[in-house]
């Protein structure tokens, strides 16, 4: 069987049987039944030969507790399921593009841009860009690490269906390997028992680096170089990606996340990336067992071997005898000799991965010298661009903490101090930060008798300098600011930092300090804050140190819960051009941080189209964005689709940059820009309209599952800020996650409707909104996410839940909130010229056949939640439809 005779939809109709099977087997034919009468009773609504859902409502109703949960189940699993179907037909579309040559956003559209330009040109722009995804630990996967390997393994079977050619009686042995981890995953508790804790996030994080992109970086890597030999032989390839994680060292909002668990951290990744270094020097040294004396070495060889046995020389004697008459072997053996001391106390270790590195290169440069290129290209080269991106740490490490607490923390150091730093406004605060940087400390990171918070701040700033000594610099060596509003909240991080040794300016600073602008007032205020802070002799001093690079971070979660989704669109566009304005009016290069969620109302989205339509002014080469929660999963699971993923960010950042060297890159006119500044004006005044109005928080508890998610064993990290109940105090996540959970998805659209009509009730033009989208990658896009959430949003099932909400919340919201979807939903269409909300057909059809079997959650949800007591069978079924929901929409928040 070849790849050509199977589609998704025999992979779902075989998978959805194994599972039909599966129930009914395990559980009952009575529960079997069930599911069947809700599954085909949705369907039919959807396809028009039901007139109401009232079918499957009673039979959903009346059934036990244990046939509840068992139904509940059965949905989520589908949908576990459908989700590796589709991404098993994802790679089936890579490979046919790759074999045609026509995929429209890989490497090949890299190439067609390189060959516009001249070698000069070219290697430029190679030479600028570097793509920096940050993996964190929120939005929390939905799914257990048990079950994400179940599925795993479900991938690799349908791979070796799809893929290879098969007997009958090998394709026999991969259904019974099929139908065995259907029936083990039906086993397997899908809802964790307890909470993750930040070293779980952390083990979870690691795995995808660890199993996925230390795999397929060199194969990255190697299809970059082929696109660009094709335009430009003479240009070489410099290091171009790099990760790095807030895993186990993002502070904000999480007390557990300690100095203890950040040292752990360090400690697992490092042994992690050495263990896979140690199994790819193993291979290594069996595909170099060159005879010597058929070899003419190098200078630069035998100086590394020379180099090599000075560090250790009693493993060095063990090779001469082990393989007298095979150089290269002896020296791969001391590489792994040193590689193993780099961890502990014996001598001779590698000091850093450059001295790694660099043997390597001696190696590969001798083979080549002896003819032996394709040895050098398929076994030295690859370990080389797997040691330059991952380091001796894997993923270097962002520290993060809300700026509150850094301000208690400098207050109650330097009230010790005699300096009353609570009551300064805010040009003294900067005034005595600076002296206190520049002239000698003042101060000490000395806990005892600080409140907790202060207490906590002064030991993580301690333990820094220790990390430093045991790991380097470039294994955490950033440090975000949540919430930065003010010039001085950037300069308290550096004051500590001092404190603690790890800034010495003028000449010394290991730290990037990266404030973390999220609400609209520290966007408009960026100007002024980005100017002080390069103008300070203190923090000028430490941008000299740094490389005169500064990095920005750009809330889009907050960002949008705070003004919506048009308004907030268009503040982080306009606020990300005006940043790099004034980095290019101070002299410092700016590297902006995309602090992007895994959703579309937090900023999600395709991340090549996301580069691609950022202001130019923005694309100076280095972009750092995250990547939260489901989304890492969905990218970089499988490593065909995570070499797909790291190619199509390639290549738009390549574009990119040719684009604003070459003076070639699409620029909006004025009258975009006004309509812009209209819309968005117009979108955040209806939207802060709605959730000022009284009673809309009580409306937002009773008709999301917002209690249930909150309660939820999903993340370390608590739902709020404080515990209250208050939109500003919620955390984004849960916000969008309890909003998509009941279908109304309103953080991705609310607002838009009421901007767009501003803008046309000001005297604008429909046509003119239509040439934007056609002309402006920005609007374009902008316009894109909203049409998704839009097309995923089910007005039907929202209304399910907000028949949860007291009659006058009712009565008060959803009218509004309904007929703001449906005025959305007609300016979005005549916008576009489209029918379809969705510009991707094949997202169309995937949402078709979805909605019929996410429904049967919803309504389970539903009446559930309208329950005042919960058996302990009806709790675990409630959270077994949150999980089925979130499979079922590719979401959790």
């Amino acid at each position: 069987m070849t790849s050509e005779e199977r589609d998704v939809r025999q992979d779902v109709r075989e998978l959805g049987d194994l599972l039909g099977r599966v129930v009914e087997r395990q559980t009952s034919r009575t529960a079997f039944d069930a599911v069947e009468d809700v599954r085909l009773g949705s369907i039919d609504y959807r396809r028009g030969s039901a007139p109401s859902r009232a079918t499957v409502r009673e039979r959903l109703a009346g059934l036990d507790p244990e046939t509840t949960r068992t139904v509940a189940r059965a949905f989520a699993t589908y949908f576990e399921l459908v989700n590796v179907a589709e991404e098993r037909e994802r790679i089936r579309a890579v490979r046919r593009g790759e074999d045609a040559g026509t995929l429209p956003d890989g490497l090949s559209a890299t190439v067609d841009a390189l060959a516009d330009v001249d070698n000069d040109v070219a290697a430029r722009a190679l030479e600028d860009i570097r793509v920096i995804p940050t993996f964190t630990a929120h939005p929390t996967e939905a799914r257990r690490k048990t079950v994400k390997a179940k599925l795993r393994h479900v991938s690799e079977v349908l791979a070796d269906l799809d893929e290879r050619r098969l007997t009958d009686r090998e394709v026999a042995a991969l259904d019974d390997d099929l139908a065995a981890e259907v029936e083990s995953l039906w086993a397997t508790r899908q809802v964790r028992p307890r909470r993750p804790t930040p070293s779980d996030e952390a083990r979870d994080v690691r795995w995808y680096l660890e199993e996925t992109l230390f795999d397929v970086v060199s194969d990255a890597y190697d299809a970059l170089e082929d696109a660009v030999d094709d335009a430009h032989p003479d240009v070489d390839v410099p290091e171009v990606l790099s990760f790095r994680s807030w895993a186990g060292s993002d502070r904000d909002g999480n007390p557990h996340v300690t100095p203890e668990v950040t040292s752990e951290t360090l400690a697992v990744q490092r042994d992690a990336v050495l263990a896979r270094y140690d199994e790819e020097l193993a291979a290594l040294s069996g595909a170099v067992s060159h005879e010597g004396s058929r070899l003419t070495h190098t200078d630069a060889f035998e100086d590394a071997v020379a180099a090599q046995r000075d560090a250790v020389p009693r493993p060095a004697a063990d090779a001469d005898e082990r393989y007298p008459e095979e150089p290269y072997r002896r020296l791969v053996h001391l590489f792994r000799a040193r590689l193993d001391r780099v961890d502990d106390l014996r001598p001779g270790g590698f000091d850093d991965p450059d001295e790694l590195e660099d043997a390597l290169a001696a190696l590969a440069a001798d083979l080549r010298a002896n003819r032996q290129e394709t040895v050098a290209a398929e076994h030295v080269d690859p370990l080389s661009r797997r040691v330059e991106t991952f380091g001796f740490t894997l993923a270097a490490l962002d520290l993060r903490d809300h700026q509150e607490n850094h301000t208690e923390t400098v207050e109650a150091v330097l009230e010790r101090e005699g300096i009353d730093y609570a009551d300064l406004d805010e040009a003294d605060r900067v005034e005595v930060l600076t002296e206190s940087i520049l002239e000698e400390s003042v101060g000490e990171l000395d806990a005892d008798g600080l409140s907790d918070t202060a207490a906590r701040v002064c030991e993580r700033f301690d333990a820094l300098a220790d990390w430093h000594a045991e790991y380097g610099a470039e294994a955490i060596d950033a440090y975000c600011i949540s919430m930065t509003e003010e010039p001085s909240h950037v300069l308290e991080v550096l004051y500590l930092a001092d404190l603690a040794d790890v800034v010495s300016l003028p000449e010394h600073c290991e730290l990037d300090v990266v404030p973390l602008l999220e609400t609209a007032s520290a966007l408009g205020n960026a100007r002024e804050i980005l100017g002080t802070l390069v103008e300070n002799d203190a923090y000028g001093a430490a941008l000299d140190a740094r490389g005169n690079v500064q990095e920005v971070m750009l809330g889009y979660s907050d960002s949008n819960k705070e003004n919506g989704p048009l308004a907030a669109a268009w503040d982080l566009h306009r606020n990300a051009r005006r940043l790099a304005e004034v980095a290019d009016d101070v002299g410092v290069e700016l590297r902006l941080f995309h602090g992007r969620g895994g959703s579309i109302s937090r900023g999600g989205g395709p991340m090549n189209e996301a580069l691609l339509a950022l202001p130019p002014e923005t694309a100076t080469g280095e972009v750092k964005f995250t990547e939260q929660g489901e989304a890492i999963a969905e990218k970089y699971a499988n490593p065909r689709v995570a070499e797909r993923e790291l190619e199509q960010m390639l290549d738009a950042q390549v574009r990119a940059r040719l684009r604003t060297l070459t003076d070639e890159a699409p620029r909006p006119k004025e009258e975009w820009e006004a309509a812009m500044d209209v819309a968005g004006e117009g979108a955040r005044d209806a939207y802060r309209d709605l959730l000022e109005t009284d009673g809309f928080v009580r409306y937002f508890e009773t008709a999301t599952p917002i209690t249930v998610i909150e309660d939820l064993n999903m993340g370390s990290r608590p739902a709020s800020r404080s515990g209250e109940r208050t939109v500003e105090d919620l955390r984004a996540i849960p916000w969008v996650f309890s909003w998509t959970q009941s279908r109304a998805i309103l953080p991705g659209w609310y607002s838009v409707a009421s901007g767009l009509d501003a803008y046309l009730d000001d005297g604008g033009d429909l046509d003119v909104l239509r040439e934007m989208y056609e002309e402006w990658p920005f609007f374009r896009t902008t316009v894109d996410h909203i049409g998704l959430s839009l097309a995923r949003t089910e007005p039907e099932i929202a209304a399910e839940y907000a028949d949860l909400t007291p009659p006058e919340l009712r009565e008060r919201f959803f009218p509004e909130i309904e007929a703001e979807y449906e005025r959305a939903v007609e300016l979005i269409r005549k916008i576009t010229g489209r029918e379809s909300l969705l510009r991707r057909e094949w997202l169309a059809e995937s949402l078709e056949h979805r909605n019929p079997y996410v429904d049967p959650l919803n309504l389970l949800q539903v009446q559930l939640l309208a329950r005042t007591h919960r058996t302990e069978a009806e709790e675990r079924a409630l959270r077994l439809t949150v999980k089925g929901i979130a499979a079922g929409m590719k979401n959790t928040g």
